[in-house]
């Protein structure tokens, strides 16, 4: 097993916030998404506050009819960002050295929507669908496909934490010697699916959320895609960002909740930071999952007070909307433009100030804090019990 530090090279990455890391980067720090917006699109006749991706999505007429999905088309566009440095880095690496890893959790859910709907219309399915569109290793594919990669290829969907876990599986092919390059990230849209799943449980608010606050009434949902290049170091990386240790678990306490005292999430994180040779201490800002439900918040918050007490923290959804199988490489991205960032700001919390009595308070980050951070943890929690904890540290 080599046991190099695992580079992150700058990502792509298209959200609410913008397109681009310097776009991105000016709308984080300074607290104003632009794609933050009420819409009744995805929910005929109740409008939601949710995350839209404003970029125009290239056509994908070109590629198989299973691959054409507007998933699909977003991380085409995202991984546009990062397109020459792929193949500077790809350049002397054969391509079943390659390996290409998403998480996601709707891919062409948004195609057979319309289908459905079509079919039920006219009785029979409309030209320009095929059921593989929602398949979960769609864009996977359709990327190493594209890009003629010929190594490990495969797709985790595990909700909230299916792309934290990409990156994590991708820094254990390149440590396992299994792969010498890996793009690894993760892609979701908006759905009227995942909308209507998510207000069945009476967690998606109409209005901004609000994680932490005493007023908040549940989660704003976004779509985004993020994509990191992972390398192990070499000469020449004296500056770079390092995925430098990672964590899991499983708590399994019910199939949408929380285990309330945190045991599993605090099982990840404290593995991330074994795995990373670091302390509590030695973390100076926390991205947290902070998805403005009562029970994520409430397991979130007994958690992070008891391992980092008075340390930075920040929960980026209101700014993003919660972008599902996508939102642990989303906010890897903003840990590591905030690691990066020669103002050292640091991402704010919005939220109206109104500190639940019920849960611990926490060190959030007003606008215009600033904190010279050279460690940084990101948190994921999803349904089912599902933990992960990112440690990413300059070098």
């Amino acid at each position: 097993m080599n046991l190099s530090p695992i580079i992150l090279l700058p990502p792509a990455i298209v959200c609410a916030l913008g397109d681009g890391l310097e776009n991105v980067r000016e709308a984080l720090f300074s607290g104003v998404s632009p794609g933050m917006r009420r819409s009744d699109t995805y929910s005929p006749g109740r409008m939601l506050t949710l995350g839209h991706v404003d970029t125009p999505l290239p056509s994908l007429d070109g590629f198989p009819l299973p691959q054409r999905s507007r998933n699909n088309a977003l991380l085409l566009a995202t991984f546009a960002q990062i397109e020459a440095a792929f193949h500077e880095q790809a350049r002397d690496i054969p391509a079943h050295r390659i390996a290409v890893i998403l998480g996601t959790s709707t891919t062409g859910i948004g195609e057979s929507e319309d289908a459905v709907q079509f079919h039920c219309q006219n009785g029979y399915f409309p030209e320009g669908f095929h059921f593989s569109q929602q398949e979960l290793g769609s864009s996977a594919r359709m990327l190493a496909e594209h890009l003629g990669c010929t190594g490990s290829v495969y797709s985790v969907s595990t909700a909230c934490t299916s792309s934290a876990k990409a990156l994590i599986s991708g820094a254990r092919l390149l440590r396992a010697g299994l792969a010498d390059l890996v793009i690894a990230g993760g892609v979701d849209t908006l759905t009227r699916f995942t909308i209507a799943g998510f207000s069945s449980l009476e967690a998606v608010s109409a209005a901004p959320c609000l994680p932490f606050s005493a007023n908040r009434c549940g989660i704003n949902i976004g779509e985004g895609a993020a994509l990191f290049l992972m390398r192990r170091q070499s000469d020449g990386d004296e500056h770079a960002v390092t995925l430098a240790g990672w964590g899991e678990a499983s708590d399994g306490h019910h199939i949408s909740a929380p285990d309330p005292e945190g045991a599993g999430a605090t099982a990840a994180i404290l593995e991330a930071l074994n795995r990373a040779g670091c302390s509590a201490t030695d973390i100076g800002y926390v991205n947290l999952h902070g998805t403005a439900t009562r029970h994520n918040d409430a397991m979130e918050s007994r958690v992070i007070s008891k391992l980092f007490p008075h340390c930075p923290a920040s929960s980026t959804k209101p700014l993003t909307g919660h972008t599902l199988g996508a939102a642990g490489a989303v906010e890897a991205a903003l840990v590591w433009l905030t690691l990066t960032d020669s103002a050292h700001r640091l991402p704010p919390h919005l939220w109206d100030g109104v500190q639940d009595p019920d849960d611990p308070a926490l060190s959030l980050a007003a606008a215009g804090a600033t904190a010279k951070v050279q460690t940084a943890l990101s948190t994921s929690f999803a349904f089912g019990g599902s933990n992960t904890a990112l440690v990413l540290k300059t070098v």
